[in-house]
């Protein structure tokens, strides 16, 4: 099979599509025949040695596809079943994939593969900040950054779904379009004017309830001048790089605010969360109050131009790999 490996963290550079053999499943493992991979930023960050992973290492988490092998002891799947997952052992990026059954889900009909690969892990991801992370209510006003990113577009049509006010913040006219086609009520453009200034005045002085965060240092400052006293600023992602350490009294000083930086797996930890999550995203697709954004898609050959393209914020919602 074919598959991209690493020998060294770096740029998009350092990765190579080559061949190697295909691994059988385990006990309790399956293998899944690719359909579409999702490209992450968290990808990158493994590249790049942000999130460190053991050397060499394929990358990616998530796909979808249909299985092919099943190991001892597997009851959850049978050969031939639509699949997807997005959790570890990174090396998604590759023709086929094993993986733990516990940690795979199954794909509806009436869902494509690649619609769950575009989905998986930035749905699941929507589904924890708008329910568990904060629990967005009707009429709350909401600040998403990144609006028409592959999260952001998910996470403001569900906001939306449930009756919030959706403020977003996005990088380009063509992509505050697309965002208010997915739920925003109203866009800044984050490099132009004053963020936290422009959502004081749509809130009436007050702030926003809960600011979505996973553009990182460049939005970090404005997250948390926008918030209301006792909001809550999350930080989900460092796309323009970490937030440096924060002083508590930070939080003190801007009215008693909470902070946080979840992580998905933390919140699908177990097979039961991984099926609830999944399920309610699926449901949120099938009732059409959630469409996915495939922006564009590329080969496995082309995977350094598909990095290139997810650093450089070139890209609008979804990103798939085709093997």
């Amino acid at each position: 099979m074919r598959a991209v490996r690493i020998e060294k963290t770096g740029g998009a550079e350092v990765m190579d599509v080559i061949t190697v053999p295909t691994p059988e499943p385990g006990p309790g493992q399956i293998r899944v025949r690719h359909a579409a991979i999702g490209l992450n930023f968290i990808d990158v960050y493994h590249r790049t040695g942000l999130y460190p992973l053991p050397l060499p290492t394929g990358l990616g988490l998530e796909a979808a596809g249909t299985v092919e092998a099943v190991g001892d002891g597997v009851t959850r799947f049978e050969i031939g079943d639509r699949v997807a997952y997005a959790s570890g052992p990174a090396g998604a990026y590759s023709t086929a994939h094993v993986v733990d059954a516990a940690r795979a889900v199954r794909v509806p009909d009436a869902v494509s593969l690649e619609t769950a690969a575009a989905v998986m892990l930035k749905g699941m991801t929507a589904e924890m900040l708008v329910r568990r992370v904060f629990h967005v209510k009707q009429g709350d006003d909401i600040l998403v950054h990144a609006a028409a990113g592959g999260v952001g577009l998910i996470l403001c049509q569900w906001a939306k779904a449930i009756g919030a006010r959706v403020i977003g913040s996005v990088g380009s006219e063509a992509k505050a379009e697309l965002a208010r086609a997915h739920g925003c009520d109203d866009v800044i453009l984050y490099d132009r004017e004053d963020m936290a200034e422009w959502v004081k005045t749509l809130t009436d002085s007050k702030g926003v309830a809960v600011a979505y965060d996973s553009v990182g240092k460049a939005t970090f400052d404005a997250s948390l001048a926008s918030v209301r006293r006792r909001g809550t600023v999350v930080v989900f992602g460092n796309a323009s790089g970490p937030v440096p350490p924060v002083d508590p009294l930070r939080l003190s000083r801007g009215g008693s605010l909470f902070l946080t930086r979840p992580t998905l797996f933390d919140y699908v930890a177990t097979t039961e969360e991984l099926d609830a999550s999944a399920a309610a995203l699926f449901e949120m697709i099938e009732s059409g109050k959630i469409k996915v954004e495939i922006g564009q898609t590329f080969s496995l050959d082309q995977v350094q131009d598909a990095h290139h393209a997810l650093e450089g914020r070139s890209t609008i919602g979804s990103t798939l790999l085709i093997p």
